[in-house]
């Protein structure tokens, strides 16, 4: 008998204590056609973020000694590809590493696990995905260089009958529109970028305007460090980030808004010429992800600036790096992006295509606030 999977099950069971239990935004539930996936209030988490490690490992011991029974279904024999858009990202590393023991865990042959390097370039990945096909793989698992390729990719790949798991960089509203009217076998598991870009806001605004407005001229200036500015996620964080501080009634202004394309490099670059032709007006540097704050603090560092004494740094991941720096007081804060809730989804949703069995559309999970005062147990989650 087919072993019935629940798509969120284990990242419910993961994110209970720590950041909410997955689910999608209301925003989000009423862009995917009402399809409705109910997220907790992030602030009523009252168990520490280590013991979710604990939960998590348990999770994964109880598949592992599972994954008998699931073999007897037939998981060892199913292939699956997995397309990732660029092995140099230090999240994706994370996140493809977690994703493969995972799956080898809930029964599935390593050998028969495929995990490719798009290297950040669209035509690159379509012959990847053009070669799964022809491989015959029972299930593709993409995290897409381009996300307004999303509608090329789902066409290909419905048309040659593979079920398709996206992950990471969210597709369309529009698009993901059209999985639901037509029944597809596809699905997105991913964040709402737009609730992390709000957190990295958050960061800021709970210091108070007395303590970041530096120069006391009654607003906020600021330095913008992008992802790829064709990614969701990066366009909703720089959004967001900015809006938070607006919302709570804060004056401000942008001095500099750079491309950084999740590299370190690029985020020390870009913040190194900004703190050179701006200096000390420089309050506040926003980086759409933890790699180019970890540039970004190196650069301040070299200006002779302090973080948290006269200029201010946040990011998104919770990369370990970047939280001893939290921790340290040389960042103010950064948010965490559940690797291991969003994989595990990831795999459960492959797992249920791979068995015939109904998977929702959208399978979201929340992030989290990181400060000083709970970096210590993320790092200790995540490490």
């Amino acid at each position: 008998m087919k072993k019935k999977v629940v798509s969120t099950l284990l990242a419910v069971a993961m994110l209970a204590t720590v950041v909410t239990g997955c689910g999608s935004s209301d925003n989000k539930a009423t862009e995917n056609n009402d399809t409705v996936v109910e997220t907790a209030d992030t602030t009523t988490a009252d168990t520490t973020i280590a013991d979710t490690a604990a939960d998590a490992a348990a999770d994964t011991a109880a598949a592992a000694a599972d994954a008998t029974t699931t073999t007897e279904g037939g998981l060892a024999d199913k292939t699956v590809g997995v397309c990732i858009y660029q092995f140099n990202d230090n999240f994706m590393t994370l996140f493809r590493t977690e994703l493969e023991n995972y799956l080898v865990s809930q029964g599935f042959s390593k050998d028969n696990i495929k995990i490719v390097d798009g290297a950040n370039d669209q035509a690159t990945q379509s012959n990847q995905i053009d070669n799964f096909i022809t491989e015959g793989v029972d299930v593709l698992i993409i995290n897409p260089v381009n996300s307004s390729s999303a509608e090329t990719i789902t066409d290909k790949v419905v048309g040659a009958d593979v079920p398709l798991v996206y992950i990471n960089r969210e597709p369309s509203a529009d698009e993901q529109k059209r999985w639901v009217d037509n029944n597809w076998d596809v699905t997105y598991v991913g964040c709402d970028a737009r609730q992390s870009g709000t957190m990295q806001g958050e960061l800021i605004v709970d210091l108070g305007l007395e303590k970041v407005d530096l120069n006391g001229d009654g607003k906020v200036q600021y330095v913008m460090v992008e992802g790829d500015p064709e990614n969701v996620d990066a366009q909703y964080r720089t959004e967001f980030s900015v809006k938070a501080l607006t919302d709570a009634g804060w004056e401000v202004e942008c001095l500099v808004d750079q491309v950084g394309n999740w590299d370190q490099a690029q985020g020390e670059q870009i913040v190194a010429n900004a703190l050179a032709q701006y200096g000390n007006d420089v309050e506040v540097v926003f980086c759409n992800n933890d790699a180019m704050a970890l540039g970004a603090y190196t650069a301040i560092q070299n200006a002779g600036r302090k973080v948290n004494e006269n200029i201010y740094l946040t990011g998104v991941d919770a990369l370990a790096e970047a939280l001893q720096l939290v921790i340290e007081g040389n960042m103010t804060g950064t948010v965490l992006n559940d690797h291991f809730a969003q994989s595990h989804s990831a795999a459960d949703a492959a797992i249920g295509f791979a068995n015939g069995d109904t998977v929702e559309k959208y399978i979201g999970c929340d992030y989290k606030k990181v400060t000083n005062e709970n970096a210590q147990e993320v790092l200790d989650q995540v490490k």
